[in-house]
């Protein structure tokens, strides 16, 4: 689990960045780079989405502890 941990944290840093630059700048990152394809724009949105909820479920299933480095 610590490995889906690990990429759900970076997916999620990637989409928090993104909606920085939404608001910041009105640029969307995902549109920049899959502007041409929006199945894999709606896919992007929908692994950020799951990456949070898994961060929100996790600590439940591990009672209490979300694990990225150590091997507890």
């Amino acid at each position: 689990m610590r490995i889906i941990n690990i990429i759900a944290w970076i997916i999620l840093l990637i989409g928090g960045l993104n909606w920085l630059l939404i608001g910041i700048f009105s640029w969307n990152f995902v549109t920049a780079i899959f502007g041409g394809v929006p199945v894999l724009e709606t896919i992007i949105y929908i692994l950020v989405g799951l990456s949070a909820l898994w961060l929100i479920i996790a600590p439940i299933i591990n009672h209490g502890k979300i694990s990225l480095w150590n091997r507890d």
